[in-house]
Order: C-alpha cells, then sequence, then structure tokens
C-alpha cells in the first residue's frame, strides 16, 4: 500500500493533479482515505522535492517546471545516460569475449547471473512496452520507460551512475508523463536499437543512440515550453557523445 506522500507523487507524476492545480489538506485527505496530518506531512516532503509550491495564506499548488530547468534535469540525464549505454556496452564486450574486465563487470559467475537477471528483465518491459504502444496505451509508457533506462543503468553495474539515475527518475518520468510527443510510439522503439548496440558490445554506438533518444526527448518537451530560437539551438546543437573507459 503506497504512503500518502506517495500516492500523492504518483498523482502528479501520472498526471492525474495537473501542475498548476490548486490542492488543499482536506480534498486530499478525502481523496485518500486519511486524516489531515499525513496529508500535510506529505504536502511538506513533496514541497522539498520540488512537486509542490506552498505560500502562507494562499495554499499548496502542484508546481510547475520552468522549461530552464527542465532543460537542466535533461541535460543531466542526457550526461549520465550516456555513460551508463557505454558502461553496459562495455561490460557486454568483457562479458562475451571472456575478459577479464573488473570495471566492465566481467570475470565473476555473480556479475553473469545479474548481467541474465537483468536482460531478461529489459526483455520483458521491452515486449510489454511494444504492447501498450499496439493498443495506444501511452500513459504505461511512462512507468515502463523509466524502468529500461533504470535498467540499463543497472547493466552498467555502475552504482554511481544508477543512483545518480535514480534521484532524477521521479521528475524524469514527471516531465515525460507531461510530454505526449516523448510517450509516443515515435521514440519507443529507440529502446531495442540502443539495447542492441548495448548487446553487441558497441560503446561507441550505445553512447550515440542513447544521447540521441535523450536529446529527442529533450527537444520535443521544450518543443512545448520554451522560445523556438533555445529548441532549435538545442536540435542543432551536437550530442556529446565522446566518452573514456567503456
Amino acid at each position: 500500500m503506497l504512503s500518502v506522500v506517495d500516492a500523492v507523487r504518483a498523482d502528479i507524476v501520472q498526471g492525474v493533479l495537473q501542475p498548476g492545480t490548486r490542492i488543499t489538506e482536506a480534498a486530499l485527505a478525502e481523496r485518500y482515505g486519511v486524516s489531515r496530518v499525513p496529508v500535510r506531512e506529505a504536502l511538506r516532503g513533496l514541497e522539498a522535492e520540488g512537486f509542490v509550491e506552498s505560500r502562507p495564506n494562499v495554499g499548496s499548488r502542484v508546481a510547475e517546471i520552468p522549461f530552464d530547468e527542465a532543460d537542466d534535469l535533461f541535460a543531466v540525464r542526457e550526461a549520465l545516460e550516456i555513460s551508463t549505454a557505454r558502461r553496459a556496452a562495455g561490460r557486454a564486450r568483457a562479458r562475451f569475449s571472456g575478459g577479464d574486465d573488473q570495471a566492465a563487470g566481467g570475470g565473476s559467475s555473480d556479475a553473469d547471473d545479474d548481467w541474465r537477471r537483468v536482460r531478461r528483465s529489459l526483455e520483458q518491459l521491452l515486449d510489454e512496452g511494444d504492447a501498450a504502444v499496439a493498443r495506444g496505451d501511452l500513459d504505461r509508457l511512462v512507468d515502463l520507460n523509466e524502468r529500461f533506462h533504470i535498467g540499463i543503468a543497472e547493466l552498467s553495474r555502475s552504482s554511481t551512475l544508477a543512483t545518480l539515475l535514480r534521484q532524477l527518475s521521479r521528475k524524469i518520468e514527471w516531465l515525460y508523463a507531461l510530454d505526449e510527443f516523448s510517450r509516443g510510439k515515435r521514440l519507443w522503439p529507440d529502446h531495442r536499437v540502443i539495447l542492441a548496440a548495448i548487446d553487441a558490445g558497441d560503446a561507441d554506438r550505445a553512447a550515440e543512440l542513447m544521447g540521441r533518444h535523450v536529446r529527442e526527448s529533450r527537444v520535443g518537451y521544450l518543443g512545448r515550453t520554451a522560445p523556438a530560437a533555445v529548441v532549435e539551438q538545442l536540435r542543432a546543437a551536437p550530442v556529446p557523445v565522446a566518452g573514456g573507459v567503456a
């Protein structure tokens, strides 16, 4: 059972409570069948996370993300996910070549078991996403998208990158949920191509594909909120896919 803070956050992320919507303790308490005390605590927590804005004598409302802050989040995500894709491909290359690459997670049965577990879950997740696209259930893609990207971070076996991505995931999921462009059929097929490059151990291609995938989400979201000149500048900018050790 979700806690009150998790329930409110989920409703915000999934678009049940839209940005700018006024929310009251009384209404939320009735909605979730609780007293006002846990609702008050939840709103404080969500305000600290940036999902809710509260003002004295005015009340609380669902926050709106300014385009510059959204762009900062996407920029950080872009850098993180290029690194996770590169490292995941390097780990695949080491695993399938039989190399003892400790940095890539090769050379141990535990690492192989971990790889197979995550890789199976990603395949199942992609099948679920394909089915959701086929039936037009774009809302389902919000959660599946987040799980895919977290899964790639797990394949990279970098606890630092995975932790950072998880910390960003709620805000990123929120942005993704608000953007029908990114949730549509156009970007979902990218995931299989990215995963194929990782399976092939092609770190450069995996990094490039992931970078372009995130950049398209970034352009799509900002296209609804940012000045046209900013969007065109971003669209023309190269994706920084050059990396170090894979």
